[in-house]
Order: structure tokens, then sequence, then C-alpha cells
């Protein structure tokens, strides 16, 4: 198969293109990113783009699964609008362009409690973008809708604060539906969503997540 993939220098997006690189069954991996990757592989195509372009880049999203895990922070991103425009308007764009070239699967992540009609900024963000992926009418699209994620050398202090706290609480039975989940089981995950053989649309929370991980390995 070959994969086309956003958010590539992301943790998930990280720990995405190395599996998909080890995997047998991806013979080409193309990342679309704002700048060149530190590394090289046989089977890597790197595309550096300008996300503000489309129509400099769209004739190039042309495979058999993408891959959707762009996003940012409001702290990194400065404002709401500049934060809409990477985890709203970039991840369409691709996903647009995807559709108009054919391309069968479609695997985007979303965020916990997403909904459109939410009075908070990020899940209305996330939910508006699901609504607006699925009306792209793709044969196939898988959306994961991971809580709090655990990622390996996180500089966030809040995130890693947090993710102690409550993997703690997860030892006495409590906040399961919150449980930390580690970006490489969330990127598995992923790709293995892409290897079973469905039509229609999937929405997969966290208590399927680590189910999803294990699939395809057993």
């Amino acid at each position: 198969m070959k994969a086309l993939v956003i958010g590539a220098t992301g943790a998930t997006g990280k720990d995405l293109v190395k599996q998909l690189l080890n995997d047998k069954d991806f013979e080409e991996v193309n990342v679309f990113v704002r700048k060149p990757l530190n590394f090289q592989n046989d089977k890597l195509k790197v595309h550096v783009i300008d996300f503000e372009k489309p129509e400099e880049w769209k004739n190039s999203v042309k495979g058999d699964v993408a891959f959707s895990c762009l996003g940012t922070t409001l702290k990194d991103a400065g404002s709401k609008e500049a934060q809409k425009k990477v985890d709203f308007n970039y991840q369409y764009e691709f996903a647009k362009a995807a559709k108009e070239n054919n391309v069968d699967d479609y695997v985007l992540v979303s965020a916990y409690g997403a909904n459109p009609k939410s009075k908070i900024f990020y899940s209305k963000m996330k939910g508006e973008l699901e609504e607006a992926v699925k009306k792209l009418h793709f044969n196939k699209i898988t959306i994961f809708k991971p809580g709090m994620l655990e990622r390996k050398d996180s500089e966030r202090s809040g995130e890693v604060l947090g993710s102690r706290i409550i993997k703690f609480a997860n030892k006495f039975g409590l906040f399961e539906s919150q449980k930390p989940l580690p970006t490489e089981v969330l990127a598995k995950a992923m790709i293995n969503s892409s290897k079973i053989k469905s039509n229609g649309y999937s929405s997969i929370k966290l208590g399927n997540i680590f189910g999803f991980a294990e699939k395809c390995n057993t």
C-alpha cells in the first residue's frame, strides 16, 4: 500500500511514520510537511509544502490510505484563529485533495468530546472537522477519538503532571475513560484500522483504541 501522512513531525505522527516504514504492507510512505525531516528511508517520500497553497500540492495527494494527525495547541498557535487554520483548514484541504484524487481510505485523529455543537472552542472545532470530512464521502473513514495522549519526552509540564495523576487514579479503578494513551499505541491502531477491509464510517473511542492496536497482531 501507499500511505499519505500529515502531522508527521508531531508525537503521534513520528510514531506513525516509523511504524509505517517498518511495515511490510506499505511499500511507500509520503509525508507532507512544512520543513524537511532529519532522516531518510528508501520507502519515504517527503513533500515540503505550504499548507496555505493547496493548489501547489493537492495533485500529489495520491495513494491508498491517508492518515491525518496534524494538530497544534492554542498556546503554540498564539490565537484561536491560528489554531483553527492548522486543526481545521489545513486538515480539511488535505482531506479534500485526497478525495479528489480517489483515495479510498481516510484515517483521522480527532479528540475525545469532539462535538460541532459544543460551547468549548477546541471540542467544537474538532467536531466540525469530523463532520466536514465525513461529508466528503470516502469509501472508508475511521475517526479516532483519544483523550489525553502520553507523549515520549513531552515538554508539556501540565500534560505530564495530568497524565501521572490520572494513571495513579487508574490503579484504583478511577477515571478509566480518561486513561492516558501512548502515542505509539494510537499510531499502531491507526495502521491496523487501515488493514481492515470494510466500507463506511467508524468512530473509535479510547476504550477500543487499545484493542485496535492489538487487532492485527494476533
